[in-house]
């Protein structure tokens, strides 16, 4: 089981169907990636992080790679 995302749960429930279709993905798998129990693929953290205008971003959901998978956010 991975890290809990609170905040991405808190917006998956007040989210319009609009904001989670920017997501690329489903309102279930985000339910699913806020449990822990399914990671957020680059693509979807990046999308997540702008349609939750940083509420939730890409080094939350990825903490383990996200400096490698984004070098220009940690060179900031």
């Amino acid at each position: 089981m991975g890290i809990r995302h609170n905040d991405l749960l808190d917006w998956v429930k007040t989210a319009t169907d609009e904001q989670v279709i920017a997501t690329g993905t489903s309102r279930g798998y985000l339910r699913q990636i806020g449990y822990g129990n399914k990671a957020a693929s680059a693509a979807t953290a990046a999308r997540i992080e702008v349609a939750t205008n940083r509420l939730v971003t890409r080094q939350e959901l990825r903490p383990n790679d996200w400096m490698v998978v984004w070098p220009e956010l940690a060179a900031a």
